[in-house]
């Protein structure tokens, strides 16, 4: 299965996108977006992410409000990049709807999150998020995990 293709190329870090910071930041790379998506991937490792440790160490997997809130970046990723809310962009769930997990994502999984805008209207943008493991180049690789979020967009400016 092929990923799907957005208008704008950005290939931008996502710390250079968004407000999150270690340890909470969950997107490396945002690659694509337009007004229907956006496409960006993260790859949880024992060094970047603590909650390994904890979250049954004895085969360790990734939270599911953490999968939930890496999709819902790379959404959040998309909107400052394509400049809806512009640079001081601030995020908020509504809801998470319809969430489920397929596939569980393990240390060394790179999730690659694909996002379609259901709708986008400042104050609330609504997405389709699925994310995808063990994926190669342009292949979405297995199915993980999907759901519906709501976000609260609004300009972070005090």
């Amino acid at each position: 299965m092929e990923l799907p293709k957005f208008k704008n190329e950005f290939n931008r870090a996502g710390i250079e996108l968004l407000p999150h910071r270690a340890p909470f930041l969950f997107v490396d790379t945002l690659f694509s977006a337009d007004e229907t998506g956006a496409l960006g991937e993260y790859t949880f490792t024992f060094e970047k992410n603590d909650f390994f440790k904890g979250h049954f160490p004895d085969y360790p997997v990734v939270p599911g409000v953490v999968l939930i809130e890496a999709m819902s970046q790379v959404a959040g990723a998309a909107v400052v990049a394509r400049g809806v809310l512009g640079e001081k962009a601030a995020f908020a769930f509504a809801s998470v709807e319809n969430a489920r997990f397929r596939t569980p994502v393990r240390p060394g999984d790179r999730l690659v999150t694909v996002v379609r805008i259901i709708r986008e209207r400042v104050p609330l943008g609504v997405y389709e998020v699925k994310g995808y493991i063990g994926g190669e180049a342009d292949d979405k690789g297995q199915p993980a995990v999907e759901a519906t979020v709501k976000c609260m967009l609004m300009n972070g400016r005090k």
